[in-house]
């Protein structure tokens, strides 16, 4: 390994939660401060409850109402056409690209042809 290009190494180092617990552990830095921890994290705690720190819930069921709202609005002007399956001018996206590489091999082919 190179020398002084690697960090301090604190065997001591401790952590503080915003729930107010402290444990120690290894790390490059001295003091850590973190927001969850295993003594208030929903899944070691078995309590259900949203920890959403940056309001991200909030936002996204505002987006949701918003949704349903344009969703209910948008239904009621909605103005159904209805296709003919007759019409002999739609064709599948399969068959235009089939027509497409025909017409491409048959320009080639011609291309290619010897005069005469």
């Amino acid at each position: 390994m190179k020398k002084g290009i690697h960090p301090d190494w604190h065997d001591d180092c401790k952590v503080t939660c915003s729930c107010g617990n402290t444990f120690q552990i290894g790390s490059v830095f001295e003091t850590l401060q973190v927001d969850i921890c295993n003594k208030c994290h929903p899944f070691f705690t078995g309590e259900m409850k949203f920890v959403d720190r940056q309001g991200r819930v909030d936002k996204f069921m505002k987006k949701l109402e918003k949704a349903k709202v344009k969703q209910s609005q948008g239904a009621n002007k909605m103005k159904t056409t209805k296709v003919s399956s007759d019409d002999a001018s739609q064709k599948s996206y399969k068959q235009i690209l089939r027509d497409k590489q025909t017409k491409i091999r048959d320009a080639s082919k011609e291309e290619d042809a010897p005069a005469a």
